[in-house]
């Protein structure tokens, strides 16, 4: 990481241990770290899928560092950089989480590499530099044994969740994790992903409920329509499924 980055990574840091939420993102950075403090135990195993850099690994390792995790990240550059990291305390795969097995097309948003995923979405740069990769499509359950016991998953694809949620069906149904998962418009809009089919996956396939960050926290699940208000207006983008 270079100085910039470096202090980028430090202010944001201050940032949350100050709860000084300056943008949606902050908060929802300050609030994943505080439900990864709370469901992740030393015995816990993380799943991290669009694991980036490694950011939510860190916290994931800070409170389990003894586990062996799993990253899924398909941009070559970043997987190399997280093998290098973290090979000796994570399964890293180069895969794209989906519901079934096949070779996709990826974008991979040079400019804005958070932007990156299997389909184009609405981009937050003007001139998005876009390179189209191959990268391989796979469900979760034929990745990871269903006998493992999966405690916390954070899903981060840029509009995919639902095709991730869907071919990660069977080991949600047995162990029930605690998944953060990003879902709105901009995003899983263009996989045709309409919220009130995504909602009712979550609580009658996966048998889940659904909350915001902060409401989680507090205790609180929403309802189908506050789950869909939500997606509309785009005033939150960032949701928990819990038992």
């Amino acid at each position: 990481m270079n100085f910039i980055g470096s202090a980028k990574k430090l202010v944001k840091n201050a940032l949350i241990f100050l709860h000084l939420d300056i943008t949606k993102n902050i908060k929802y950075d300050r609030l994943t770290k505080l439900i990864i403090d709370k469901v992740v135990k030393p015995n816990s195993i993380c799943i991290d899928v669009g694991a980036h850099k490694g950011e939510i690994l860190d916290l994931i390792r800070n409170n389990a560092p003894d586990v062996k995790h799993y990253a899924f990240e398909p941009i070559p550059d970043y997987y190399n950089e997280l093998l290098k990291k973290y090979s000796n305390h994570c399964h890293v795969f180069p895969y794209a989480l989906s519901e079934k097995e096949e070779v996709s097309t990826f974008q991979y948003v040079k400019n804005a590499p958070a932007y990156s995923g299997i389909k184009e979405r609405t981009y937050a740069v003007k001139e998005p530099i876009i390179e189209e990769l191959k990268v391989q499509l796979k469900p979760l359950d034929e990745i990871i044994p269903i006998s493992t016991k999966i405690d916390f998953i954070k899903i981060d694809v840029e509009g995919a969740e639902f095709l991730v949620l869907k071919g990660a069906t069977k080991t949600i149904k047995k162990h029930k994790p605690i998944i953060v998962f990003e879902c709105g418009i901009g995003a899983s809009d263009h996989y045709g992903t309409l919220p009130e089919t995504l909602f009712d996956f979550i609580e009658q396939e996966l048998q889940l409920r659904v909350s915001t960050l902060d409401n989680f926290n507090k205790g609180h699940a929403l309802t189908r329509h506050a789950f869909y208000s939500h997606f509309k207006n785009r005033s939150e983008y960032y949701f928990v499924a819990h038992p």
